[in-house]
């Protein structure tokens, strides 16, 4: 097999092979799969709330049953250690069930009914039921650095399933048998439980990727990955004859700024907290804070190198994020005006591993050359950027591109206005603003969000993590003066389901 034709899974740590390769997927076989799909949305559309739910608890159930295995085969193809990923399943796990939670309260269908009204004014008002439905089948594109999160049985897959619809993942080339395996469970499961045949698939290899975004049957593409592979997949959707929404999950640098009076209160706590953050997961998390602003003669360099210098990570997940981390580090530290604080010494031990790199800028310097300074760096490199003032600080927000996390730490009530005035620039710049922490970790909640504006997400209005995620794979419709017998069972009078709906203006179970 040539190596162009397959993916291969490879242990980080040795770099070495793991399992057989994986072929990639025919053009040919990429069609049936979504023609299948296709021929499963109306069926799996069909089934009322309560049907759905059973259908993911299903999958949860399934993955605990395989936690074991699923956990060896992951820490083998990604080198993340069996805790982490032990815990990232849990995450799975949780997530569906939580999803399931929400369709049987069922506010996420957004059932509302206005019923008709003759006296309304300015004019008699029809009956009117509205809800949301599923799009149809929805790609989802797994990503290298959460290989169950946000991978196969992650949080896209979850939520299109709890909208209702099919889904086709494309496999990351990073781990492809455990894709495989994750694949396999998912598709039992949904199979024992009675979902329709075509409702779940997995392919594999960038051709056949390219061909999911623009089959006609796919409705939706969920993608998390770089700016430049997220970019030329949004322009392929929105290129379609008939475009569709494309959810990407970019790139962010996740600024945290530190004020006088936190510094002077917690310097010790800062230096911790963030060598701590921007180093965890060997700096492959799309939260990691990239940029850490510290107000001039904040005297913590030599505090921030030794922490960071202390520092072992786990290697890279593969040699090509390993071999752009070397070559973007260095192009850093050779720009005017950056600073070296910790130079990362060669690691030992064979595989994709490497050593934290921290480099300090002026507010100044960074504005000016922008373009450059604010690019991502995946991996265990950040930089400092030392403010003189106010002005200043407003001079880097404006400077900023849009985040999935911004952070302040700030003294109250001594410094209320300074806050006040920081967290105004974070909500401008990120969609989920942190007081006194760090951004590393994101809860799969209700209210949490996560997406902002270009390039962290190209839709700042959804996220990709929480109940509100499955917003992203339904569309609303409204039912006008229709017989109760052609209502969906949602909408009808007496609420059948026992769902939230708003009713006339007031929400409740009405």
């Amino acid at each position: 097999m040539r190596a162009e034709d397959h993916d291969q899974g490879m242990d980080p740590s040795t770099g070495q092979p793991v399992g057989a390769p994986v072929g990639h997927t025919p053009i040919e076989e990429v069609d049936r799969l979504c023609r299948a799909a296709a021929t499963a949305a109306p069926a799996l559309a069909a089934f009322s709330p309560p049907d759905r739910a059973a259908l993911l608890r299903a999958l949860g159930a399934a993955l605990e049953a395989h936690r074991d295995e699923v956990v060896a085969l992951a820490d083998r193809e990604t080198g993340l250690g069996a805790a982490r990923l032990a815990g990232e399943l849990t995450r799975c796990v949780v997530q569906f069930e939580l999803f399931a939670a929400a369709l049987e309260e069922g506010s996420i269908l957004e059932a509302v009914l206005d019923p008709a009204d003759p006296s309304a004014r300015p004019a008699p008002r029809p009956d009117l039921r509205r809800m949301l439905l599923p799009l149809g089948p929805v790609a989802v594109f797994a990503a290298s650095n959460f290989p169950l999160a946000f991978s196969v049985p992650g949080g896209d897959t979850a939520s299109a399933l709890a909208a209702g619809c099919p889904v086709i993942v494309k496999a990351h080339p990073g781990h492809p048998a455990l894709s495989v395996l994750c694949a396999r469970i998912v598709a039992d499961a949904l199979a024992a439980a009675g979902a329709p045949a075509g409702s779940f698939a997995l392919v594999h290899g960038v051709e056949a990727g390219r061909a999911l975004v623009v089959h006609p049957a796919v409705t939706a593409v969920g993608f998390t990955g770089s700016v430049a592979g997220g970019r030329a997949l949004f322009d392929l959707a929105a290129g379609r004859p008939d475009p569709i929404p494309f959810y990407g999950e970019l790139g962010s640098l996740n600024p945290v700024v530190v004020t006088a009076g936190a510094l002077a209160r917690r310097a010790e706590a800062v230096v911790a907290g963030f060598v701590g953050s921007f180093t965890l997961g060997a700096g492959q998390f799309c939260t990691k804070p990239g940029l850490l602003l510290l107000p001039a003669g904040h005297g913590l360099t030599g505090a921030l190198a030794d922490a960071a210098g202390a520092v072992a990570v786990g290697p890279l997940l593969n040699a090509r994020i390993r071999d752009a981390y070397l070559a973007e580090t260095e192009a850093l530290a050779a720009l005017p005006g950056v600073r070296t604080i910790s130079p990362g010494p060669a690691p030992d031990g064979a595989g994709y591993r490497v050593a934290p790199r921290l480099f300090a800028v002026g507010a100044a310097d960074l504005v000016a050359r922008a373009d450059r300074l604010l690019e991502e760096c995946f991996g265990p490199a950040a930089l400092v950027v030392e403010y003189a003032d106010r002005a200043e600080l407003d001079k880097v927000f404006a400077a900023l591109p849009g985040g999935l996390t911004a952070t302040v730490h700030a003294e109250l009530p001594a410094e209320a206005e300074l806050a006040r005035h920081l967290v105004a620039h974070c909500v401008a710049r990120s969609g989920r603003v942190i007081w006194d922490g760090w951004p590393t970790g994101v809860a799969v909640t209700w209210a949490m969000q996560h997406g902002g504006p270009w390039p962290a997400t190209t839709g700042s209005v959804h996220t990709s993590v929480g109940v509100t995620a499955v917003r992203r794979f339904q569309r609303p419709v409204a039912y006008q003066n229709l017989p109760q017998e052609l209502l969906p069972p949602e909408l009808r009078d007496g609420n059948p389901l026992g769902i939230v709906r708003r009713v006339d203006g007031v929400l409740g179970l009405a």
